[in-house]
């Protein structure tokens, strides 16, 4: 599966991005998508997940409330909807894929993900 992400961009705190990443092919109903960041000098950490059969969905403490992830399996795509960013959400955001169960999904576990996108930066300020 080759993955390409999108939305990236400046932003003022306070302000909304929506990211996006549209798979090569069918996001099967046992794939798990995660999107990661990784800041400057800090380790990539996951951001949120979601199982794709059953659109559960899975968030860092840190970004609960106020992002969403969604996804269009018609499409191939998962989205990733961020609301009142902060500064701290500066970093290259990504997307991957996992063939993992639903549990092993929401602890977006970085080496059950097996396919990853190129980045798209998101800079708050």
């Amino acid at each position: 599966v080759q993955l390409v992400e999108s939305g990236g961009g400046s932003v003022q705190t306070g302000g909304s991005l929506r990211l996006s990443c549209a798979a090569s092919g069918s996001i099967y109903s046992g794939y798990c998508m995660g999107w990661f960041r990784q800041a400057p000098g800090k380790e990539r950490e996951g951001v949120a997940a979601i199982w794709a059969g059953g659109g559960k969905t899975y968030y860092a403490d840190s970004v609960k409330g106020r992002f969403t992830i969604s996804r269009d399996n018609a499409k191939s795509t998962v989205y990733l909807q961020m609301n009142s960013l902060q500064p701290e959400d500066t970093a290259m955001y990504y997307c991957a894929t996992s063939t993992s169960a639903p549990n092993i999904c929401a602890t977006m576990q970085i080496p059950t993900f097996l396919d990853w996108g190129q980045g798209t930066q998101v800079t708050v300020s």
